[in-house]
């Protein structure tokens, strides 16, 4: 972890999100960077397996039971979600849900409907 860390911090990149996860081969590190394709250049450089998916960031009521009603609404989507966490805009004080899907594009329409805000989707490793 502190070398991945190191590489994006000497490129001068941004970690705003990031979760890890540990698998009988190998662990896996999700995250979102201030610059996605030179995180992957670089990473690929050092020999880091670099995959980019489409996510969501959604912004979370901050106050008890806001991830349970972002689920509710998620359920009533029919989508399923792949994988979520939760991270912080500093700048916003906002908690925000970040959700990888098969299908973003129903589940940002169902979630837009019910009042939620939705930034703007993009390419995260």
């Amino acid at each position: 972890m502190r070398k991945l860390t190191g590489i994006l911090g000497d490129a001068g990149i941004d970690i705003i999100a990031l979760v890890t996860n540990d698998s009988a081969e190998f662990g896996i590190v999700r995250m979102i960077v201030s610059d996605p394709d030179l995180a992957e250049q670089k990473l690929a450089q050092k020999g880091y397996m670099v995959h980019k998916d489409l996510v969501m960031a959604v912004d979370l009521e901050d106050r008890p039971g806001g991830l349970n009603r972002l689920l509710a609404s998620i359920d009533e989507s029919n989508t399923n979600i792949d994988y979520l966490y939760i991270s912080y805009d500093r700048a916003l004080s906002v908690p925000i849900a970040v959700i990888h899907s098969g299908d973003l594009e129903e589940l940002e329409q169902c979630l837009k409907n019910q009042g939620y805000h939705v930034r703007n989707t993009g390419n995260f490793i």
